[in-house]
C-alpha cells in the first residue's frame, strides 16, 4: 500500500494547522513503515507477512497500553498521539490489512473487490484526519471515504503503465472483459476504441465519487477546508488531463503543470467563496 497514492488528499501540507503537523507526521511514518514492508526490499512474501505480523503486534501493544515489541520508538510516539487525540485504532488495522493484500493480490475481479481494497487502504487516511480535527461525524466520514477512494483510483488510472511493470492491474477484470480490453493490450500500450470506452467508464465513476464527497470541504473550517477544496479540484483536473490526452496513460503519465495548478487554485477560491462545489466538467480554458 503506497502512501504516495494519497497525494490528492491533504496529509502533510503547510496549509495544515501547525499543531497538527507533528501528529500527522507520526501517522505518516507508521503508514510509510507498513507500506515499505509490503512493497520495498527483497523479502519473500512469507517474510513480508511475518514482518507485518510483527507490526500488528506493535499495534496490539498500543491498544493494550504496553511497550511495543517492535519499532518501540515509533509505536511509543503513535501511542502518545492516539491518547492525546483519542484516535481509533481500527483505521491502522485496516491499513495493515491492505498491506497484506498488496503482497498477495495483483488483480481485482470486479469493482466491488477494488472498492473493498480502497476501503482498507485509502479510507483510513481520511478517517484519521477527521478524528484529529474532531470532525468525525457519520456524514463527514462518508464524504471523506468518497474523496479518499476517488483519489486512490485517480492515482491508479495515472499509473496503469507503471503498475503493469510491477505486475499489478487495478482495472477491474470484469470491466476489462466488458469492454474487450486485454492485459496484452495494456502491455503494448494500445489506445483504441475499446480502451477509450473502458477508461471513460472508469473516469466517470471516479468523478461522480469525488463530487459526491466534495461537500465535506465546505463543512470543514479553516485551512484544512481550503486544502480539501484544492485536493478535490486537483483530482478533477487530473481526470480532465487524462481525457484531453485521449485516455493515453501509456506515453506519458498525466500530471498537473503550472497552468493546471493555477486553474486548481482559481477553482478552489471560487468553491470556497461561493460555498458551492461548482464542479465544471470542462477545463476553464476550454481544450487547452
Amino acid at each position: 500500500m503506497d502512501v504516495d497514492q494519497y497525494e490528492n488528499f491533504p496529509v502533510a501540507s503547510v496549509l495544515l494547522p501547525k499543531a497538527l503537523r507533528a501528529p500527522i507526521g507520526i501517522i505518516y511514518q507508521v503508514v510509510r513503515t507498513a507500506g515499505d514492508i509490503a512493497d520495498e526490499g527483497d523479502w519473500s512474501p512469507a517474510e513480508r507477512h511475518a514482518r507485518l505480523a510483527d507490526f500488528r503486534a506493535g499495534l496490539d501493544a498500543v491498544a493494550e497500553r504496553r511497550a511495543a515489541p517492535v519499532h518501540p520508538l515509533l509505536f511509543g510516539k503513535l501511542a502518545g498521539v492516539i491518547a492525546q487525540y483519542k484516535l481509533p485504532l481500527a483505521p491502522f488495522y485496516d491499513l495493515l490489512h491492505a498491506c497484506g493484500q498488496d503482497i498477495d493480490t495483483r488483480r481485482y475481479a470486479d469493482r466491488s473487490a477494488l472498492l473493498d481494497y480502497c476501503r482498507h487502504s485509502a479510507s483510513p487516511i481520511g478517517q484519521l484526519m477527521l478524528h484529529l480535527v474532531g470532525a468525525a461525524t457519520p456524514e463527514n466520514l462518508a464524504d471523506a471515504d468518497a474523496i479518499c477512494t476517488a483519489s486512490q483510483l485517480i492515482s491508479f488510472w495515472q499509473d496503469v503503465a507503471a503498475d503493469w511493470e510491477k505486475d499489478r492491474v487495478y482495472l477491474p477484470l470484469a470491466d476489462m472483459r466488458r469492454f474487450n480490453v486485454t492485459e496484452a493490450q495494456i502491455a503494448r500500450g494500445v489506445v483504441d476504441d475499446a480502451w477509450t470506452k473502458l477508461m471513460a467508464y472508469e473516469i466517470s465513476f471516479v468523478r461522480t465519487t469525488l463530487i459526491r464527497g466534495a461537500p465535506l470541504a465546505l463543512r470543514i473550517p479553516g485551512r484544512l477546508g481550503i486544502e480539501l477544496c484544492g485536493a478535490i479540484h486537483g483530482g478533477l483536473r487530473i481526470l480532465e488531463r487524462i481525457e484531453k490526452a485521449g485516455y493515453d496513460v501509456f506515453r506519458e503519465r498525466p500530471v498537473l503543470n503550472t497552468f493546471d495548478w493555477c486553474v486548481v487554485a482559481v477553482r478552489t477560491v471560487v468553491m470556497r467563496l461561493s460555498r458551492r462545489v461548482g464542479v465544471a466538467a470542462g477545463s476553464l480554458e476550454g481544450n487547452a
